[in-house]
Formats: C-alpha cells, structure tokens, sequence
C-alpha cells in the first residue's frame, strides 16, 4: 500500500482546496471538478469501451492527438474520453471534436479510479508525458485494460530511480508498453528491468508538422504583420514580458501571455510599445482596423486575449520568444520550430531535449537578461543570412523528427479488432 504517496496526494489536493479562495487557478481545479461525477454519469452508457487518453494540460494533450486521429481514421466509431489535471488544459480543449467527452481527471485515490473506471471502462487507455496516478494506473491494470504511455521522457531526478521511488517503480509496471522520445529515457528504464519500451519519438513533430502543412491562416496577424520585422512571443509570463519590453525598443510585436487573466492583460498593456490594441477588438474588421490602428508606424502591439490561437500564429513571425524559462520551465518550441522560426528562451530549459538540440544547431538561443535578448534580435534582424539560415535548421528539425505516431499506432491497432471495440 502506497502510505506515504497517499499523503502526500491528499496533503496536496487538500493545498489546492484551502488556496483555492485566493488563488484563481487553484480555484479552477476545485470548482472544475465539482460537477465531474454528474457529468461522468449523463454520458456513461456513450463513452462505454472508449479510448481513454489522459493529460496534464494543453501541451499533452497536442502530444496525444496525432494518436487519437490516426486511430479516429481506422475506426471512426470508437467513442474517446479525454481527462485533464489542469484547468487551463481543460477549458482550451473542453469542446474539441475528437473527443466524446472532455473531463477534469478525478482527484487519484482507489475509489475515485475505480468510479471512474466503471462509468467509462475504457477498452485502452493512453497517458502522455508524464502522467502517474497511482490508483488510476493500478485500477486500469487490475482491469485489465491495455496502458499506453504516449511520449514519454525520463530523467535521473525523477522518483522512479530514487531509492524511495518504489510507488512510483510499480506504477511502471501497469503499463502495457511504454513509448518514449529518446534513447536515453530507454537506457534508464532498462536499469529498472523495463523491457517493453520502444524508442518512438516525440508525437509533438508529427502534431506540429501538420498544423503548419494545413493551415488556412489569420488574416489578423497578416495585417498586423505588414512588411517590416514580426516578433512574436507566445506563453509569456510576467518576467518574460517585463524582459521583452526592456529590449523591444520600438519594434512591432504580438504577445500571447500564457494567463489570460484581465489582470495581467491590463498589466501587459500598461507597460508594451504603442499603439497597443486586442485581438478580440479586430475579429469583426481586422484588416482595416489593423491598417487604421498601424497607420505607418513600424511598432505596436498587438495583444491576444484568445486561447488556440499561438501554433497559427507563428507562421507570420520573423522571430519567435518562448515564455516560461524564467520560472518553471519553458513552453513549447515545436509549434514555432515547425514554421521554420528561431526561437529565444529563458535559462530554465534543461528538461527540454529540443531546446539543447536547437541551441547546438544554431536555431535556439538562451538569453538571461534583456541585453542579451536585444543583442540576439539586433544580430538575427540585422543580418537576413544569418536569419534565413537559423530558420532553415529549424524547419529541417522538426522533418527529420516526425513518424513517433506511425510507430505508436503499428503497435497499437491490432489490438483495436472489430470485437474489441464494438463486443456482441
């Protein structure tokens, strides 16, 4: 019995309840749940011999679609469930038509997991990344129910090769396969004894390597680009902007803060160059408005306060600024990469293997301080080769990187018969 894990979970769950009257996002994960087992209930008998894929927010879950849809092709009728830790996760992909159902995962606990079985019993199951809930893991497993782990990366200074990681060790062994990104992950899962891995890759290349093939594209962000040079910077926190504003200058941007809090749009506004104007003031006339706000000005922001909107965006950048490295770590590059685009970040990418592979390449670039950011747009703006040839090493990254789901999928169809997912 996992005592001490089972602490900590409810010490945690119990955190967010108690920070949840000051703290909007915590107060998300307590409110989102509240109507979870109704909602689970109405939609029962549906999603019955689904596919369940669960992930931690929006990241993952752009991680596990390529999944869903290469499977949604061969069987068109099987009912899907996503689950989401995070509120964000959730209200971003609440209504996104791959899914039958979209729900906060129930706090991990043996009754809640074996709730949640009963009421979707789901005929495979799919976690991305980095997703361990014990009861959850162990409820699917004593089912019976083939568990799949989508993408995942290891690392030395996770539980599971600590000496008190023996909760995390078994969770390990729930899992029918375990697909990871790198050789690495591999090498450390076989120092536990872990046999069924397959180095598949990242899911993200694919995901990201699709969105740009296919886009129709945002007249919005066309306007607002014009001819001059386009700094974009997408899940941006407050120490990212607060950098970006100091070495900006009188360059045009569009900022697309991770938190879309009114709050810190407002603070946004206060301090990025002018004219600064909101996406969801030109959605019903975006060229002129663009073309009246502009006017012939060469700065400006341009300030989305839309979600679902960034892996688009970036196909109209120059140069494209990653928030998060300078707190818990940076968001995601693909979704630029993909678009051909160099990318800045902040120091704190060290779990990110992309990030070091962009960094030696010559497409990625670590800045610390606003000086250095200035110094990396002055020498990518001021010399079109250097541009031209850190965006062409970007764009040949993400190609020599996709196939991760063709791998998975092989795998994982044949045990998706007709029997299975549709039982006389």
């Amino acid at each position: 019995m996992p005592l001490l894990y089972d602490l900590v979970t409810r010490c945690y769950h119990l955190g967010i309840k108690l920070a949840a009257p000051f703290v909007p996002k915590a107060k998300q994960w307590v409110h989102g749940r509240k109507g979870t087992w109704d909602q689970l209930a109405s939609v029962s008998k549906k999603v019955n011999g689904c596919i369940w894929m669960h992930a931690a927010s929006v990241g993952e879950f752009e991680q596990g679609l390529p999944v869903l849809e290469a499977i949604k092709k061969v069987h068109p009728d099987v009912p899907i469930v996503v689950t989401f830790f995070s509120p964000s996760g959730y209200e971003a992909r609440k209504n996104h038509p791959i899914a039958d159902h979209v729900e906060f995962l129930p706090p991990d606990g043996r009754t809640n997991a074996e709730r949640l079985y009963a009421m979707i019993k789901p005929r495979i199951a799919l976690f991305v990344k980095y997703e361990f809930w014990y009861h959850h893991l162990k409820t699917l497993h004593h089912h019976n129910v083939p568990l799949f782990l989508i993408s995942g990366t290891f690392r030395t200074d996770q539980p599971f090769f600590k000496w008190y990681g023996s909760t995390h060790r078994a969770m390990l062994s729930t899992f029918a396969h375990l697909f990871v990104q790198d050789e690495k992950s591999r090498s450390l899962l076989a120092s536990l004894g872990k046999t069924n891995v397959t180095v598949a890759g990242d899911t993200r290349f694919d995901r990201v390597a699709e969105i740009a093939a296919n886009d129709p594209g945002l007249p919005i962000a066309k306007a607002w680009k014009g001819d001059g040079p386009l700094l974009i910077c997408g899940s941006t926190w407050p120490a990212d902007e607060e950098l970006i504003v100091a070495a900006i200058g009188k360059n045009k941007l569009v900022v697309v803060p991770h938190e879309l809090s009114e709050t810190h749009l407002k603070q946004i506004e206060t301090r990025s160059p002018k004219p600064l104007v909101r996406w969801s003031e030109l959605e019903d006339s975006p060229i002129q408005s663009v073309t009246e706000i502009l006017g012939k000005e060469r700065s400006g922001t341009l300030l989305v306060d839309r979600m679902g909107l960034l892996a688009r965006l970036y196909a109209y950048a120059d140069i494209v600024y990653i928030g998060g490295g300078f707190g818990d770590g940076i968001h995601s590059l693909l979704e630029a990469v993909a678009w051909g685009k160099p990318v800045i970040f902040g120091p704190n990418h060290r779990k990110f293997v992309e990030a070091e592979a962009l960094i030696d390449a010559g497409a990625g670039f670590e800045v610390r301080t606003s000086a250095e950011l200035q110094k990396v747009l002055e020498r990518l703006n001021g010399d079109p080769k250097e541009l031209q040839a850190a965006s062409a090493i970007a764009s040949t990254y993400v190609q020599n990187n996709v196939g991760a789901t063709a791998k998975i999928i092989a795998f994982i169809l044949p045990l998706l018969v007709h029997e299975q997912i549709n039982p006389s």
